[in-house]
């Protein structure tokens, strides 16, 4: 029989994470502070437990999945004896320091913390093409990877707990950055009376080539030049400054926000002068 585990926090992620464990054969044990949103996983065969420390207490495996770690301390605090043993892998979003005193808060009780960044939505739990980045120490996410894997794919990145967030905060800020860029930049074509749709067969041309090694593998070349520690030359900081001043302005007259693009413009502007100063260049 699959290993059991207990899931706390049942929200759309957690939810989703409890119907595959359980799907797949696991005796899957669900705590939630709203107790009612289990009524559908206790329908399937799943146990509710009358507490958290009885949650934790069920499986050595416990999948946490909630708004934040301090909500975990919240509802752990009643009775942390449960805890000695365990592997908490805790896949809630925070900041990377947090995940560290985390970890120090788990051992103090006897516990270990496995920390986790989900880099898929709740309807891509399970499916192939999802995956976690997952730190803490390796020996505990071993024992249980195979069950970790059933939920999305385990992408260990290091003993410290807090790469794992470093790296889903990372990618988390690229997914923003391009999601808010491609919204205005519809919106831009929408000023002149075209959709979003006309756009995206080149957005999505130019995302691949930027991650391709061709003449606009521009993710390659700017790797290997932060890497190298080389620095944009004067002139390639000059264009850019002309075209997002440019971007501005077209913003402008379309009626489409421009204080993204202000602030890139900004920033630009910060790092052209700083090149000219290294320069010596007034």
């Amino acid at each position: 029989m699959s290993a059991p585990v207990t899931v706390i926090g049942l929200g759309a992620m957690g939810s989703v994470m409890a119907e595959v464990l359980l799907r797949n054969g696991h005796p899957v044990t669900v705590w939630n502070r709203t107790a009612s949103k289990a009524d559908p996983l206790v329908a399937k065969g799943a146990t509710l437990a009358g507490s958290a420390a009885a949650a934790v207490a069920a499986s050595d495996l416990v999948v946490i999945s909630q708004i934040d770690y301090q909500a975990m301390y919240d509802s752990l605090a009643g009775d942390a004896s449960a805890l000695r043993g365990k592997v908490l892998a805790n896949l809630s979003a925070d900041t990377p320091a947090e995940l560290r005193r985390a970890a120090a808060w788990a051992s103090a009780h006897g516990a270990e913390l496995v920390a986790g960044g989900i880099m898929v939505p709740p309807p891509g739990i399970g499916q192939p093409g999802s995956y976690t980045f997952y730190s803490g120490p390796e020996a505990a996410l071993e024992r249980h990877r195979a069950t970790l894997a059933e939920l999305s794919e385990v992408a260990y990145v290091g003993a410290d707990h807090g790469l794992a967030m470093i790296y889903y905060k990372a990618l988390l800020n690229l997914f923003w950055t391009i999601l808010t860029g491609y919204g205005q930049s519809a919106a831009l074509l929408r000023s002149a009376g075209l959709a979003a749709k006309d756009l995206r067969p080149f957005v999505t041309k130019m995302l691949t080539d930027l991650a391709g090694d061709g003449p606009m593998g521009f993710v390659g070349h700017l790797t290997e030049q932060i890497d190298g520690g080389v620095p944009d030359d004067e002139g390639t900081l000059a264009v850019r400054v002309a075209d997002m001043a440019q971007i501005v302005h077209t913003f402008q007259d379309a009626g489409v926000d421009t204080g993204v693009a202000e602030a890139y413009l900004d920033l630009f502007r910060r790092d052209l002068d700083s090149a000219l100063k290294t320069a010596g260049k007034p």
